[in-house]
């Protein structure tokens, strides 16, 4: 049930972000502290990823059901949007690339305070959303809002069969795991890859905030189309990695202005950058209920956590052989148009099928 796995969740988060403030003066005892905070954090990753379609067909009525899993899942990238801005604008840059007044000041003693004045505000905000769940999160309403929310699902062994078997649900889910993956990964190191171009690391932060935020109104108002006009998910699919790998390939050449002779300014990395982020941040919420319709009744949790699974490995391997060729970065800049137009050809193949839709609309009827 949702309350007993968001309890556990939210707990494993506090465990994590209290271990990492422990005011501890060896190094060494210090780093595994944080390491198994950040380890116990991940281990609450599942929940926080995957559990957006099981929360809107447990709560949500057909009609509703799409929007809430937008509204669920990408609240989530606010969060890391927020990541963006904090670090940039609370913790002074070392490398000289900030334009921020704290530069003049950022020795080693005031960065390393800046950092634990973060960690002990994470700390703080996960335990206050503890405490909320522990005061109320049931795990269900008290009459199912459709046929699906009440039918049986399968058992934990058989949905893996049935994923594993099923090859149109191999299909979308590379066609989801792989640039999505590249794009987490690429991302992650964003202010890396810009500052080659002479992109201070607060700029960097701005791009990825407004390119997150930007994909959380878009993929809300795609989800509200599809919840309105039904059985459009590969369509919108198709435009939003028709977009993504357009911005992605304006984006690449831009950084090859010497070879391109592409105007480099701050206005074109910021356009193509944030249109990126809009384009494949909206595609996730789209991405997971089509997941659901098609190996209904396969349980939502398992789906998701499948393909989610199948994203942070693509994104691990190429963060590994970023520890090896991390002097330069076009390869990896090239890595996302590729991954995006081979996510296209792979929906375009795809035959779409509405199995729990199909359900709720026979049987009500």
């Amino acid at each position: 049930g949702l309350r007993v796995t968001v309890l556990l969740t939210s707990s494993l988060m506090v465990l994590g972000a209290g271990l990492r403030c422990v005011p501890v003066s060896d190094l060494e005892i210090r780093k595994k502290l944080i390491h198994g905070g950040q380890l116990l954090n991940g281990l609450a990753g599942p929940t926080v990823m995957n559990a957006a379609p099981f929360l809107s067909t447990t709560w949500f009525s057909p009609d509703e059901r799409a929007t809430a899993t937008a509204i669920a899942s990408l609240l989530n990238y606010l969060g890391a949007a927020g990541a963006f801005l904090v670090g940039p604008l609370v913790v002074p840059s070392p490398n000289g690339t900030s334009h921020l007044p704290l530069v003049s000041q950022s020795n080693t003693e005031h960065i390393k305070d800046r950092i634990e004045a973060v960690l002990y505000a994470e700390f703080g905000m996960v335990s206050l959303i503890f405490s909320a769940a522990l005061a109320y999160f049931p795990s269900r309403p008290p009459f199912p809002p459709s046929v699906a929310a009440a039918s049986q699902r399968l058992s934990y062994r058989r949905s893996f069969c049935r994923l594993l078997s099923n090859f149109r649900f191999l299909m979308i889910a590379l066609a989801y795991a792989i640039p999505l993956g590249v794009f987490s990964g690429w991302s992650g190191v964003l202010d890396l890859i810009l500052t080659p171009v002479h992109v201070s690391q607060v700029d960097a932060g701005w791009i990825g905030f407004w390119s997150i935020v930007g994909g959380c109104v878009v993929g809300i108002a795609m989800a509200r189309f599809a919840d309105f006009i039904r059985g459009m998910l590969k369509f919108i699919l198709l435009l939003l990695l028709s977009g993504a790998t357009l911005a992605s390939t304006w984006f690449t050449l831009t950084c090859l202005s010497s070879v391109t002779h592409l105007p480099l300014t701050t206005a074109t990395l910021y356009t193509s950058c944030i249109l990126l982020g809009i384009f494949l941040n909206s595609s996730v919420p789209i991405f997971f209920e089509l997941f659901v319709e098609t190996v209904y009744p396969v349980p939502e949790g398992i789906t998701c956590g499948v393909v989610t699974f199948l994203s942070n490995v693509f994104m691990g391997v190429l963060l590994f052989f970023l520890t090896f060729y991390h002097t330069e970065f076009s390869w990896f800049n090239w890595c996302l148009p590729g991954s995006c137009l081979l996510s296209l050809l792979l929906i375009l193949c795809f035959r779409e099928s509405y199995d729990r839709l199909y359900l709720d609309v026979v049987v009500s009827v």
